[in-house]
């Protein structure tokens, strides 16, 4: 019987060694969604705003963050949300405005799932299935999105350890999808200067631990847009195969999580720094496209994101 890190790591033992443990593939795994490679030498940017919330907003998002090099979209159509009564996202009208965005752009979509009972008409929509931070031990979804032919990127509860976290990974993978990434997006500690405590620890741990490829989400982890960059630069450093970033073209108005979200004109510079630090230890950024930045900065509207 082998014992793996994971286990070493949780203090338990497996009747066998796990499908996540770095064992079985110490190369590390890469998921390939169409075409976009995550876990190579590529530091692959998903971007996008926190919710879909018009199709003026997601379409005129979508092109602005793939002129500054993000390589996917992200955008939520069921939004799980701490209060009932806040927006609660556009449902199936979302998904058709990110498949329409899809068709403009060329990006894959990333948007999150909720409910088994949504999983296959997430599917027709998005090429990544998105497992909340409050859904990370639903087990009967893991399950669900397992049996699915889609990659799935699985986001760390906000009060999960990192054993729990790869075991959550563990259910989807049992059923026989090997296609899964794992996203530190923060957890809940005692401080309250920022939204959740960034554990930017968990990436080369995560890297140690296991095969699957790890992104980092500084938009949730900090709460606020100006820390985003930093903590981006950071999330590369140590050597992070993602980041998933929130960019709204309007986030004064934006129905949920403005605070957090860059202006396409800062998530341009964002990208542009990023580029020199991933340099710097191996890896690359996409380069912006061939359509000026000049356009994305004639979009913004009349106010200070401050």
């Amino acid at each position: 019987m082998t014992v793996t890190k994971i286990e070493e790591a949780g203090n338990t033992t497996p009747p066998e060694q796990l499908l996540a443990d770095r064992g079985r593939r110490p190369e590390g795994s890469v998921v390939d969604v169409g075409g976009v490679r995550i876990g190579g030498r590529e530091v692959i940017v998903i971007a996008g705003p926190c919710a879909v919330e018009s199709r003026e907003q997601i379409n005129e998002t979508a092109r602005a963050v793939k002129r500054s090099g993000a390589r996917m979209l992200r955008g939520g159509a069921f939004k799980p949300r701490t209060a009932p009564y806040s927006f609660q996202g556009l449902k199936h009208e979302g998904l058709q405005l990110l498949s329409q965005a899809k068709h403009k752009t060329g990006l894959p979509v990333v948007t999150e799932v909720m409910d088994t009972r949504e999983v296959e008409a997430v599917c027709e929509h998005a090429d990544v299935l998105q497992i909340g931070t409050r859904n990370m031990q639903s087990f009967e979804l893991l399950q669900e999105v397992g049996r699915a032919a889609k990659p799935v990127l699985l986001k760390r509860g906000m009060s999960a350890t990192i054993k729990e976290l790869l075991y959550a990974a563990e259910y989807i993978l049992k059923q026989g999808n090997q296609d899964v990434i794992l996203c530190e997006r923060g957890i809940r500690t005692f401080e309250t200067a920022t939204r959740n405590t960034l554990d930017l620890n968990a990436v080369p741990m995560l890297q140690r631990l296991t095969h699957l490829p790890v992104v980092v989400d500084p938009s949730h982890g900090t709460g606020k847009w100006w820390m985003v960059p930093i903590m981006a630069k950071g999330a590369v450093a140590v050597g992070a195969d993602g980041l998933l970033v929130e960019v709204h073209n309007c986030p004064e108005e934006a129905l949920s999580d403005g605070d957090q979200s860059l202006r396409p004109d800062r998530f341009e510079a964002m990208m542009r720094d990023l580029r020199g630090v991933a340099l710097a230890v191996g890896r690359e950024i996409a380069s912006a496209t061939q359509e000026s930045l000049k356009e994305v900065v004639e979009a913004q509207p009349a106010y200070s994101n401050a």
